[in-house]
């Protein structure tokens, strides 16, 4: 029998991991994996990081990623290390991304292990990295490069192709086509969906709109993410520069925790238009992520992606990384120096959910202070740290402390890169037939359940939320 089985991303946001088991007639069956990511938010979701998968993954023949944010391939090195040796197929752009972020993900890894066998704040000793950096590094010699629209052969019964999602640069959605069965099956991974076309409802977006349309399938495997909320329509840019000028003329620093990857970039590129116009005052800028020059140069080389306004801003002010009183933070000393500015700053750092990284000091720092604003631009899973700072918690956990939250919390939806209800339905309908099966992934269960019932209402197709660890025939 072949069949997909969700190993992640069902009943969560993160995790992303879809086996496809195809039979090969009494022969070695191909088994193939649709995106390798990371688990995060809650501890429960998190210790799944550390089980094995059902299957070997010695057995696992390939991996296809639709995209770099690491809840869809920070799993690879962990993967690698338990076995994997096939080749992993992403678009150049990803393939880029990944360079930067899948080490930096072990880096943080054995940061984190090392805090915790410092301060003995664990059961396990020693406390071991889920991979280190140097694992990271290694497993990216099996990335091999696909490019938009082609086709790839990988069993005579076997072939997928990667085209455009909009989510972020070099994103994709997996068409997969196989003949193993009675009859050709066409299956479609989603990955995460880009918003809408049109730049004023989604201002600022760095690379371009919408996904690939006229899509063709038997059966779809779809995100969920904004499944229940509908992004503001609003222009975000006069709310983000009113709230900037406020702390800055009560003397705050505002810090924004943000992915390092294409949310970084476009609150930056919307920062120096807002400062140009004269909306915003021009007060230091601190991008302070390890990742941030490198994810500058990797998105200024793939600048066929841009939107025609990312094109235009460059081609007027020139590359961000010699914007002048924007200043990209690499070392742990400049990182340092930051937190002993006490005139106004705008801090840009990761991780964008809190659950890591140089965001955390900065955040020890400055959210006791009620002069101070922490300005989300992200979606913030259940139980994160930004989760708990964004609901109105009074204190939250960082290094074993409970930091007081005095600061004033804001969030601008609008930045989201997730399509919402009414965007998917808009791209479901340019569709040339319905699919016979979608499940639904990648989404709380609240806002999985509510997408399927807007889809089953308006487009009457059959639709089910995808559990954990179900296996669905694909005969």
């Amino acid at each position: 029998m072949s069949y997909i089985q969700f190993l992640g991303a069902a009943g969560v946001v993160t995790g992303s991991k879809h086996l496809i088991h195809v039979d090969n007639n009494g022969g070695r069956p191909l088994q193939v994996l649709v995106d390798c990511g990371l688990f995060q938010g809650q501890k429960e979701w998190r210790e799944r990081n550390w089980q094995d998968l059902p299957v070997p993954a010695k057995t696992i023949d390939a991996v296809l990623l639709t995209h770099a944010h690491l809840d869809h391939c920070g799993w690879i090195p962990r993967l690698v290390k338990e076995g994997f040796h096939g080749p992993i197929y992403a678009t150049p752009p990803t393939i880029d991304l990944c360079g930067i972020l899948l080490p930096d993900s072990g880096h943080l890894q054995e940061e984190d292990a090392a805090y915790y066998n410092k301060t003995q704040a664990t059961k396990h000793h020693p406390a071991l990295p889920l991979y280190t950096m140097e694992e990271a590094e290694q497993c990216m010699t099996l990335f091999r490069p696909v490019n938009f629209g082609e086709t790839k052969q990988l069993t005579p019964q076997f072939s997928f192709r990667i085209v455009r999602a909009a989510h972020i640069l070099g994103s994709g959605m997996v068409e997969i086509t196989c003949t193993s069965g009675a009859k050709p099956k066409k299956l479609l991974f989603s990955g995460d969906i880009g918003r809408v076309r049109d730049n004023a409802i989604a201002p600022g977006k760095v690379v371009h709109s919408g996904p690939t349309e006229g899509e063709d399938c038997d059966l779809l495997v779809m995100e969920s993410t904004y499944g229940n909320r509908e992004h503001p329509h609003n222009d975000p840019r006069p709310q983000m520069a009113a709230l900037i000028r406020t702390t800055i003329q009560r003397g705050g620093t505002v810090v924004v925790p943000s992915f390092a990857v294409e949310r970084s970039q476009k609150f930056l590129f919307l920062l120096k238009e807002l400062m140009e116009s004269g909306q915003v005052p021009r007060v230091p800028v601190h991008a302070d992520s390890p990742m941030a020059i490198k994810a500058v140069q990797i998105f200024l080389k793939h600048s066929e992606e841009f939107t025609p306004e990312t094109k235009a801003l460059i081609a007027q002010y020139g590359s961000p990384l010699s914007w002048p009183n924007f200043h990209f933070d690499e070392s742990q000393e400049d990182s340092k120096k930051i937190n002993q500015i006490e005139s106004p700053v705008i801090i840009v750092s990761s991780s964008g959910m809190v659950t890591g990284g140089r965001i955390l000091h900065h955040l020890m720092q400055r959210l006791p202070d009620r002069k101070n604003l922490v300005l989300f631009i992200g979606f913030q899973a259940p139980g994160t740290r930004g989760y708990t700072i964004k609901s109105g918690a009074d204190q939250v956990k960082m290094f074993g402390q409970e930091v007081p939250i005095r600061a004033q919390v804001a969030a601008l939806e609008q930045f989201s890169d997730h399509a919402d209800t009414p965007e998917l339905l808009e791209w479901l309908h340019t569709f040339k037939r319905p699919p016979r099966e979608v499940f639904l992934v990648h989404g709380e269960p609240d806002a999985a359940s509510e997408l399927r019932d807007a889809m089953t209402k308006e487009l009457r197709w059959n639709v089910q939320v995808a559990g954990y660890r179900q296996k669905v025939n694909v005969e």
